[in-house]
């Protein structure tokens, strides 16, 4: 009977497996008792994976995509942008914590929930040359899978040196998706957005749902409440919910990007060429909508932390009401 039961109380639990990947960096398994999985990379600190407890894969990953050692970053999953995103500043176009490498913390500070299956990791200082980015700090990532399957990214920046430092964040999210045709993105009506395809032309979303027939790169800002995914063919919402993360950044490079831009790093390039990592057909299978803070760079006196947080809960549909494209949800991984 004693050995039953502790059998039965580990069901209870979540696991978490370390081990390393084909060049040698440490990889993170975190397995919640439903048996959801996520696969974090020490490299970038990228989240890899997210499946459910079924084995169906939520992130995209390019079909070409290209598995190198540090700094290259895996094109696809959920990637750290920081402290820049976009080409106007002086770094990398998303910053430097995708290429650096992270340790895990064995002291980390408590999560708000109990329970959840989870990993901390901190920021190498060495992946960062003081000559581009002068200003010491800590980051601190956590990431964590609920027991109802849901996936949970925590990030913690402390500006531990005597001068003020501002910085932009994104938490790139690259999105699983049936079919481009039958994906719609709600929670954005009203909301003002820069459009890159148009040198950043502010404007304002008129409708209810946005749903794509051509190329989309926008950074909507200020967007308010939770940011809805709905992929209609696989009957299915995800939910977006996001704290101290204001903005909102929509992309899918749709055919012709797809087939003509230079790489990861120069997507807005006046002349690209075709990406090494990224298929042809991929731009179908994917939709970019990720949680960020562009509009107002975080500022941060001297000993001040910055939390930005972002879950993504997958809802189950039972009703799909095409003339407002709202889902009846259940949370069953």
């Amino acid at each position: 009977m004693a050995g039953s039961a502790a059998a039965s109380d580990q069901s209870l639990r979540g696991s978490v497996e370390v081990g390393r990947d084909r060049n040698g960096v440490e990889m993170i398994l975190l397995r919640n008792p439903k048996g959801a999985t996520v696969e974090v990379s020490c490299h970038g600190g990228q989240v890899l994976s997210w499946k459910t407890q079924r084995g169906e894969e939520l992130l995209f990953i390019g079909s070409k995509a290209v598995y190198k050692p540090p700094p290259h970053a895996v094109r696809g999953g959920i990637l750290i942008c920081f402290p820049q995103f976009g080409t106007q500043e002086t770094l990398e176009k998303c910053g430097f914590p995708m290429g650096g490498l992270w340790t895990i913390d064995r002291d980390p500070p408590p999560l708000p929930e109990n329970g959840m299956t989870h990993v901390d990791l901190l920021l190498d200082p060495c992946a960062v040359d003081p000559k581009i980015w002068p200003h010491k700090f800590k980051f601190h990532l956590t990431v964590a899978l609920a027991d109802d399957g849901s996936l949970i990214l925590v990030s913690r920046v402390r500006n531990v040196c005597s001068k003020p430092f501002s910085f932009k964040f994104v938490y790139l999210t690259y999105l699983a998706v049936s079919d481009i045709d039958d994906v719609r993105v709600e929670g954005l009506d009203s909301c003002d957005y820069h459009d890159n395809l148009k040198e950043g032309t502010r404007s304002t979303e008129q409708g209810i749902s946005l749903s794509f027939d051509s190329e989309v790169d926008r950074v909507y800002v200020e967007a308010k409440g939770v940011i809805e995914v709905l992929d209609h063919k696989k009957r299915r919402t995800l939910k977006i919910n996001r704290k101290g993360l204001p903005d909102v950044v929509v992309w899918n490079p749709w055919d012709k990007k797809s087939k003509a831009f230079a790489n990861f790093w120069n997507l807005w390039a006046k002349k690209p060429k075709a990406i090494a990592d990224f298929g042809e057909d991929d731009y179908k299978r994917m939709v970019s909508v990720s949680g960020a803070a562009i509009e107002k760079p975080i500022t941060l006196k001297p000993g001040e932390e910055w939390t930005g947080r972002l879950t993504l809960t997958l809802c189950l549909s039972t009703k799909i009401e095409e003339s407002t494209s709202k889902f009846g949800c259940s949370t069953s991984m």
